[in-house]
């Protein structure tokens, strides 16, 4: 009877799955109502097509099947079927499986298709054949439909294992029972009814435990780790829906399964297997395994470890079978490309659905589905697609993260043991995760949890800082915390589950769901999301419409769709994921553990799942037509990304302990450390200081097009893409931030911050970026961008005082000055006073706040294939300080303003003129565009570009900068909590340590600690060495060559650097325009006043000028308008379109050079009180022309080198200076204070530097003395060693020679040595001249000889030149004075006129003004010119100097500095060169790298001295400073240096002047008191000194001319004699 019915089902199951089963046997046992079967072996191979993945079985059995069919109470009891003990071992398929399987293996497959599908037609047959008469065919569909529904299914000892690589997997369930319920979910025989047309199941497992272990290479596992999961229980419920009683599929299923405590652990061994099992899980679900390209079989064999050893059991297994078949490959070409998430892991879900709900549903299954992930066919499109909701639901789960440690047992032959330690832990409450789907075009996941926070747990790296014996608070390990609790929250996270007892189907009404795009959206909002869950929420949404209203049924593999399927159909995919409040707090704890992980996780890394294809770009493109074109410009399918975190609050405190060099090398992918740790005794420090940062929302969009390399490559097909179309070829970022603010807090002893410091306001900004996909299918459009970033920032402002900068700084050096050490924690009480004052209490001396601000910041980047280019502007910078003010008001001080009018501040005009306020439409300060090649070759199609515009910048230096600096906390009163070792051992660090851990800025020195503190924290053999040996006194003279040598080397670098970027810049369009700006220089405090516009700097100092008397003086210095242009270019606008071409010539000549640079509006003038104004300078610039040539040189080695040489000339305005002794007296006190800040600042720099580790430091010790210096450094004779030495032979032949044969004679000079030298002997050579018409130099002084009247000096000296000439060899710097004139005029107070003073008022003429009107009293006897030179020099010295004095104008000075070398080189003959290397061969060392050589050449000039006049110029320059500053402390005094003067120290001097002629004339007042009783007929009244000429030269020669007659004898003995010397 019923038997032919039920048999036929139960038989086609456990025949299909099971190997070697006879169908007779089986038949008679279930006819008996009971059948057992042991040791079955399962059907691996129906396993694989049914599961549809890339695995393959390695081993597959069941211990024990029994089956229980209760044959007289079928329609009351449900039929048991009972497996226990059933293991699988799984691993996944690797290439080598197509060659076997594409063979041997199809005719396996094939036939075992063939059988199934046997078996259902069987089943089919016997169902529609005639049947019992006794027994109506409606009865029997619907007895069979209630045994399906009410078998029982039971699971005991179900084990599964997963092995890759060195990873075992292994998961075991002790208990899993399915039987059905009834509504109220309890056991009972249900079934479904015209009424309820519903049907309730329920799945229990009991202790699931999941282990993850590392095997060797033998495939043994030597330790276990802790279980991942153990012995966890959940329960899963299933509910069913039908349209009515004929439905072969249910129209709604749900899926929901709830842990009420879920207790991961992770060790960090197991914490890179849990990573590699996490990247599975994603490449499954993105469906890229499997699509291996041709080719890689065979590294694919060689990489994957089949080693299997002991786990399966059976060593001769095939080699990993069950890759994809070939035909699955072709079929779905774009799987690995991340394409659509459905077509991997949602496709293959989908594919169990009716085997899960029905008995009869194989054949669909088996139709078409040789490959896993494939659309339904068209006849599964024909029915409707069912609503399937699957939920998993946790109340409680926690993630231990342990660190492990091999402990041995006592006995030898014990095997190790592995003890853990936990170190961290998340805690999560309420976590949901529902995944809604319905068919192929609807499918949507929904994460989310109530509440999480972590917590630290015993100790790390040696450091106890949680150990039980620790008294701290849960509060200080809970470091990190988002969202609610469920106390709070309620089961809001159960919410329309089958959980929950209010939701439709506990209710019995049917429920709902929401199936539109738009309308989930709008519902499952962010809000909605946070009000459910309070801590995260992701809703991803995938959508699939078609044009037509239905998804086309050709559509059996999107993947393969070509451009014209894009009509048929609308895909989007969105994804949001809300963060709410989070708190995270990082200190020493804290931060080191999650160090630690990361360590761990990167510690091992495997190969990754989905290779990246080779660039193979096809050549044949096929051009989309127009209806293409136009479908795609209507709509692109994109995937959208959305990531929200709505409130944020980071704290970082100061690190306690700082243990960082053990890590970050790890993290960097260096060398693991080997050292060990030790325990450290830990004590917290309190108060904390910490820096907390707020923000309010973080924002951050990301899309991408779902199908990029087909889009693209159709995209780059079309002759002229739209920009709609280009859009969607990038993926695009936009981060937001919004209400990002920082501030300082601390925390104290009770274990609460006090309230925030704040540093930073709140501001916001953004960022956006796009990248190009697949370039490579755009090399042929090189002007398309591949990378463009947008920075916008509209308002920026930090506030600080020095005090908070300081404890910043000391914040900062905690975490990374101490790296590798453990720092002991050092807190200044006077400073942590200073910052966190307390509240209602005011400070005695409250510290000046300086306060910074940038606005309307706008930075682009662009990037092509050929060139990189960016742009940008900066609206306006300000700087100022608040500073306490009097009677309690807080004053505003304006330091830097920016943009600022300082077009007429060039002219103290401005202070009388009416200026406009700053307009709010004033331009951007800054504004640029630069443009470089990517490629160096491509320089001569496509130079450099920069265009910049500065607009005018007003800095006011006040003297509250110099308190701002100069804060420095007292030391006295600072705490200082030390950490001592506990048992340390020492690793071989020497027992010097860094003195720079020990001084912390802004606090006191530590107290001395052990010495081998340092040494048990050593990390590697490298960082135990030693530093450096004890050095003896002196250093041998090649090591100071060899110091020499690596001096030198940071210029070698630079010159290949200039070499290297040489061809960008010769290409170079340069446009740069600088407005002045204006340097005021107070001598006290400049305030704004309340009616000028905060940070008005110019504004300020008018309103001081007019306003008060008491104005303070002020420098103000004027810089010139600065503007660069390049050759060939022509202006244009500096903010450009990013990339742009520059139409211009320059392209074709390939040269930029030479620059145009003008300067313009340069000035410096005084304010004093009384509205007085003076000038120092006045306005004036200059214009110059800048040339760079290069060539290239013969290389001498192996590669060729380039000769720079770079030109400059300068032509000057006239330059007028103004002095007067008010203005000196001002300048004075500012360099007064300006050297005593100075001085300050770099005594602490000292201080901090005098704790750097001395033994760094290379080199000799600088000497103590003179005499020691020479010890061993020099032979003994070489310390009267003079450079005229190197010229012996030379002068000495010159002595005695007389004639001009001598083979020294052609050059003694530097000057006309090195002007022998050609340029190309050098890399870089230097050329610059300087024209200026005038100088004019005007002193003003009180006449000190008459009351009301004022002196003026003045000086002008006429068409002045300089030129530099500097190679590599030798430097060169000539300077030419034409005319040089100064008199002097007086004139009385209040008067403009001004006439000549006494004397004529000429105090120096180098004309012959004063000898037309001098006659002397006493003429001297007429007598022949003597020569300048005879007498007193050789004739060839003598020589020399009359060819220096030549007609160069009033004087001429030449200074030339050569390398010896080079000058020895010309200053001897060829034939002497030899034996002159010879001889001077040791003494190369102790001679001067350089030589200095002056030359001074001046004509004739005249000098009235007049005493008075100069005791009034004198008195300009007299300056004192207010009592208050004169007082000085004493600091102790050092010992003086004492320099030994030598000739070595001395330069070469040449010197020649003409006639000098000094008047000295009476004064009146001494003419008018002897006046009366001198003799009238005495009238001499000046004293004349006049000296006919002034020479010197460097060479000292016997006055006896003698002639030698055998030149070869006297040049053999002067080189005896010079041995001698020598030696």
């Amino acid at each position: 009877m019923l038997e032919s019915y039920v048999t036929p089902i139960l038989m086609s199951y456990v025949n299909r799955y099971i190997k070697n089963l006879k169908p007779s046997d089986l038949q008679l046992s279930l006819w008996g109502g009971d059948v057992v079967l042991s040791k079955l072996e399962l059907k691996l191979d129906v396993l694989e097509q049914e599961l549809k993945l890339p695995f393959t079985f390695l081993s597959g059995h069941i211990h024990e099947l029994r089956i229980h069919v209760p044959w007289t109470k079928l329609g009351s009891e449900p039929v048991v079927i009972t497996i226990n003990t059933m293991e699988c071992i799984l691993k996944l398929k690797d290439g080598a499986q197509e060659d076997h399987e594409s063979s041997g293996s199809s005719s396996t497959n094939l036939s075992t298709a063939e059988y199934a599908k046997s078996a259902v037609k069987q089943r089919r047959v016997q169902q529609t054949s005639p049947s019992d008469p006794d027994l109506p065919p409606g009865y029997v569909q619907s007895l069979i439909r209630r045994v399906v529904n009410n078998v029982n299914i039971v699971i005991n000892n179900l084990i599964l294992k997963y092995v890759e690589d060195d990873i075992v997997l292994s998961v075991n369930i002790t208990s899993a029972e399915c039987y059905t319920v009834d509504e109220f979910w309890d056991r009972a025989f249900m079934d479904i009814s015209a009424t309820d047309l519903v049907l309730r199941k329920v799945i229990n497992f009991s202790d699931c435990t999941v282990c993850l272990d590392k095997r060797n290479a033998s495939g043994k596992i030597e330790f276990y780790q802790d279980p991942l999961l153990y012995k966890c229980s959940f329960r899963t419920r299933l509910h069913f829906t039908y349209d009515n009683l004929n439905s072969k599929m249910p129209s709604v299923i749900k899926i929901h399964t709830l842990v009420e405590s879920l207790k991961l652990s992770i060790t960090d061994q197991q914490l890179p297997m849990f990573i590699r099992i996490m990247q599975l899980g994603i490449a499954l679900y993105y469906g890229e395994l499997g699509n291996f390209k041709e080719g890689e079989n065979e590294n694919l064999v060689c990489n994957t470890k089949d080693i299997l050893g002991n786990i399966s059991g059976t060593e001769d297994e095939t080699v990993s079978d069950m890759q994809y078949s070939t035909q699955c490959i072709n079929q779905e070409p774009y799987m690995h490309q991340d394409d659509d998430q459905q077509q991997g892991w949602v496709s293959w879900a989908w594919s169990f659905v009716p085997a899960i709900v029905s008995y009869d549903d194989g054949e669909d299954d088996f139709t078409g589905t040789e490959c896993g992930t494939i659309l339904h066919q068209q006849k599964s499109q024909v029915l409707k697609d069912p609503i399937i909701s699957v939920g998993f639901y946790c109340t409680k789960a926690t993630v231990t993260f342990k660190l492990t440690e091999m402990q041995a047992e006592s006995s030898y032959y014990s095997p190790q043991k592995v003890k853990s330690k936990e170190v961290i832990r998340w805690e999560q409450e309420g976590t949901t995760i529902e995944v809604l789907m319905m068919g192929e075009p609807f499918f949507d996941c929904q994460i989310g949890f109530v509440g999480c926070q972590a917590m630290c747990l015993k100790g790390i790296m040696g450091v106890k800082d949680f150990e039980e014996n620790v008294n701290r608070s849960d509060e200080d390990a809970y470091f990190f915390s988002c969202g609610e609790n469920l106390s709070t929250k309620g089961m809001t996270y159960l919410t329309n589950s089958l959980f929950d007892y209010r939701s439709p189907e506990n209710n019995g009404i049917r429920a709902e769901f929401i199936l539109d795009a738009a309308h989930h959206k709008e519902t499952y909002s962010e809000i909605a999301g946070m009000q459910r869950f309070g801590a995260f929420y992701m809703d991803y949404l995938y959508t699939m419409e078609s044009t037509c209203g239905k998804v086309s049924g050709n559509q059996q593999d999107l993947s393969s769709a070509k451009s014209e399927d894009f009509v048929n159909m609308q895909e989007m995919s969105t994804k949001s994921l809300i963060v709410g409040p989070l708190y995270l707090r990082l200190d020493s704890s804290a931060g080191h553990r999650i160090m630690k992980m990361i360590a761990c996780a990167v510690e091992h890394e495997y190969e990754p799942y989905n290779k990246p294809k080779a660039d193979i770009v096809e050549g044949n493109k096929t051009t989309p037509n127009s209806e293409e074109k136009t479908s795609l410009e209507e709509y692109v399918p994109t995937r959208l990304t959305s990531f929200t975190i709505l409130k944020c609050t980071i704290t970082v405190s100061m690190a306690e302990f700082n243990l960082l060099g053990h890590l970050l090398p790890i993290i960097m992918g260096q060398k693991s450390s080997c050292g060990l740790l030790n325990a450290i005794s830990f004590q917290p420090l309190r108060p904390l200081p910490a820096i907390r940062i707020l923000v309010d929302k973080i924002n951050l969009e990301h899309s991408v097009p779902m199908y990029a390399e087909q889009l693209v490559q159709t995209v780059s097909s079309l002759s002229q893409p739209s920009d709609n179309l280009l859009h969607y070829c990038y993926a695009h970022c936009y981060l937001k931030i919004f209400g990002f603010q920082a501030g300082l807090t601390s925390l104290d002893i009770r274990g609460s911050y006090c309230l925030p410091t704040s540093i930073i306001p709140s501001f916001s900004t953004a960022v956006y970026g796009k990248l190009l996909k697949f370039p490579k299918y755009w090399t042929k459009r090189s002007h398309v961008p591949q990378t463009e970033c947008i920075f916008e920032l509209p308002n920026l402002t930090v506030q600080a005082t020095r005090a908070q900068t300081l404890l910043l700084q000391t914040i900062y050096q905690s975490w990374f000055h101490h790296v590798g050490n453990i720092s002991s924690a050092v807190v200044n009480e006077v400073l942590l006073n200073e910052v966190f004052q307390t509240l209602g209490v005011k400070s005695k001396n409250p510290l000046p706040t300086l306060e910074g601000s940038v606005q309307n910041v706008e930075l682009k980047y662009c990037s092509t294939s050929l060139v990189k280019c960016a742009s940008g502007t900066v609206g306006s910078i300000k700087i100022c300080a608040k500073a306490p003010g009097d009677g309690g008001k807080e004053k505003l001080i304006p330091l830097v303003q920016g943009p600022s009018d300082t077009r007429d501040l060039h002219s103290s005009k401005w202070l009388n003129e009416s200026r406009k306020p700053e307009s709010l439409l004033a331009p951007d300060l800054v504004a640029f565009t630069i443009q470089s090649p990517q490629y160096m070759d491509y320089c001569h199609n496509s130079g450099a570009v920069l265009l910049a515009s500065v607009q005018g910048l007003a800095v006011n230096i006040d003297p509250v900068l110099y308190t701002w600096l100069l804060y420095q906390p007292q030391k006295r009163s600072s705490r200082h909590i030390q950490q001592q070792p506990v048992g340390a051992v020492s690793l071989g660090i020497p027992v010097t340590r860094k003195k720079e851990d020990e001084v912390s800025v802004g606090s006191m020195p530590l107290a001395k600690q052990q010495s081998n503190q340092a040494s048990e924290y050593a990390s590697s053999p490298v960082k135990t060495k030693t530093v450096t040996e004890s050095r003896p006194l002196s250093l041998p003279l090649k090591a100071m060559l060899t110091s020499s040598e690596t001096s030198r080397n940071p210029e070698e670098r630079m010159k290949e650097c200039i070499g290297t970027v040489w061809n960008a810049v010769k290409c170079l369009t340069l446009q740069l325009e600088v407005q002045s700006c204006c340097v005021f220089v107070p001598n006290d405090s400049l305030p704004s006043p309340s009616t000028i516009v905060s940070g008005d700097i110019p504004g300020t100092v008018r309103s001081w000028y007019h306003g008060q008397a008491g104005m303070p003086g002020t420098v103000v210095l004027c810089l010139p308008q600065i503007k660069i242009m390049s050759a060939g270019h022509k202006y244009m606008e500096p903010l450009q379109e990013i990339p742009f071409v520059v139409l211009r010539s320059i392209l074709e000549e390939g040269d930029a050079f030479p620059w145009t640079v003008s300067l313009h509006h340069f000035s410096v003038y005084t304010l004093l009180g009384q509205q007085m104004t003076l000038n120092l300078v006045e306005p004036m610039g200059c214009t110059s022309t800048l040339a760079v040539t290069s060539q290239k040189l013969v290389a001498s080695g192996p590669e060729s080198r380039h000769s720079f040489v770079v030109c400059l000339h300068v032509d000057l305005e006239s330059l007028e200076i103004k002095c007067s002794n008010p203005q000196v007296q001002l300048l004075y006190e500012l360099a007064d204070t300006m050297s005593k800040v100075w001085n300050k600042i770099q005594k602490k720099g000292m201080l901090y530097q005098s704790s750097v580790y001395t033994e760094s430091i290379t080199g000799p010790a600088p000497p103590t003395s003179p005499i020691k210096s020479s010890v061993g450094t020099a032979p003994p004779d070489t310390s009267t060693y003079s450079p005229s030495g190197d010229f012996g032979t030379t002068t000495e032949a010159d002595s005695v020679q007389g004639g001009d044969d001598s083979p020294f004679s052609d050059s003694v000079t530097l000057e006309q040595t090195t002007s022998n030298i050609g340029v190309s002997s050098g890399r870089v050579s230097l050329w610059m001249q300087w024209m200026l018409p005038k100088i004019t130099v005007k002193l003003f002084a009180p006449d000190p000889g008459s009351k009301g009247t004022e002196i003026c000096v003045v000086s002008e000296l006429e068409d002045l030149s300089a030129s530099v000439d500097m190679q590599d060899v030798y430097t060169k710097v000539k300077c030419k004075i034409e005319s040089f004139n100064i008199d002097h005029y007086r004139n009385s107070l209040g008067e403009d006129c001004w006439s000549l003073g006494q004397y004529g008022g000429v105090f120096l003429s180098c004309t012959d003004k004063l000898n037309r009107r001098t006659l002397l009293v006493r003429p001297v006897s007429k007598q022949d010119p003597f020569s300048n030179f005879s007498g007193f020099f050789p004739p060839t010295t003598a020589k020399l100097l009359e060819g220096s004095h030549q007609q160069h104008g009033f004087l001429s000075l030449t200074y030339t500095k050569a390398v010896t070398k080079n000058v020895r080189h010309k200053l001897i003959s060829r034939n002497e060169r030899r034996t002159f290397y010879k001889l001077s061969e040791g003494l190369n060392d102790g001679s001067p790298h350089f030589l200095h050589e002056i030359l001074l050449s001046a004509q004739a000039f005249d000098v009235v001295l007049c005493f008075p006049l100069l005791n009034a110029i004198a008195s300009i320059f007299q300056a004192s400073l207010p009592k208050n500053q004169k007082e000085k402390s004493k600091s102790p005094g050092q010992p003086m240096r004492t320099h030994t003067l030598t000739s070595r120290n001395l330069p070469l001097i040449y010197i020649n002047t003409g006639v000098m002629r000094v008047f000295f004339p009476k004064t009146e007042e001494m003419q008018h008191d002897t006046g009366v009783e001198a003799n009238q007929a005495i009238k001499e009244d000046t004293l004349i000194l006049k000296i006919g000429s002034v020479s010197m030269a460097p060479q000292a020669d016997n006055p006896l001319s003698r002639a030698i007659l055998r030149k070869d004898i006297y040049q053999m003995m002067a080189t005896v004699s010079h041995s001698y010397q020598w030696d």
